[in-house]
This record gives C-alpha cells, sequence and structure tokens, in this order.
C-alpha cells in the first residue's frame, strides 16, 4: 500500500508495520513539537494514537454524526 499522503517524504517507503512504530511527527502535518505534546499524554508512537481511547471516541462521534445527515 502507498502511504504517500498521510505520511511525510521520508516515511512513503515504509511498511506499515515501521509506520505504526513511527513517531507522531512522521504522519503529514505533524512536528518533533507535537510528539513532545503527545507524548505528555503517553503517545509515543502512530500506534499508541490510533489506539487512543479519546482518538476512538472522536472518530466513533465523527462517524456517528455522518449518518444523521
Amino acid at each position: 500500500m502507498k502511504f504517500a499522503k498521510l505520511v511525510d517524504k521520508a516515511w512513503e517507503d515504509k511498511t506499515a508495520a515501521e509506520i505504526l512504530a513511527a513517531p507522531p511527527s512522521a504522519l503529514e502535518g505533524l512536528t518533533p513539537k507535537h510528539d513532545e505534546q503527545l507524548a505528555a499524554l503517553g503517545i509515543k508512537t502512530i500506534q499508541d494514537l490510533a489506539g487512543w481511547k479519546y482518538a476512538k471516541r472522536a472518530a466513533a462521534l465523527a462517524a456517528l454524526a455522518d449518518t444523521d445527515k
């Protein structure tokens, strides 16, 4: 799978497993400053961010909101 639209250029040729183990700043639009802020919440990898209960809740709410349209 190609991840070019999701991650910074340096991570485009990496595997999904490598990207999930990467710091959040590997995602397009996030910076090392975001890594610091997220680390304060216990989020050190993209996998951590994906599994963060508040991110899951926000995604669920957004999906539900889409069904109300």
